[in-house]
């Protein structure tokens, strides 16, 4: 098990998860991004921002 960066609830990834993968935090809802595997090193996924048609 591992361990959300937000609340530091425990989190489940699951198996075959890749790099760049967005995993959601059950406990808190907090969007998580996948930047490492080995080992495991999980962030606040980034903000998605409008484009305004650019």
């Amino acid at each position: 098990m591992d361990e959300c960066v937000t609340c530091g609830g425990e989190l489940s990834v699951p198996t075959g998860t890749e790099i760049n993968e967005i995993i959601t935090c059950d406990d808190c809802g907090s969007e998580l991004e996948v930047v490492s595997m080995e080992p495991l090193t999980l962030h606040l996924a980034p903000e998605e921002e409008e484009d305004w048609g650019e």
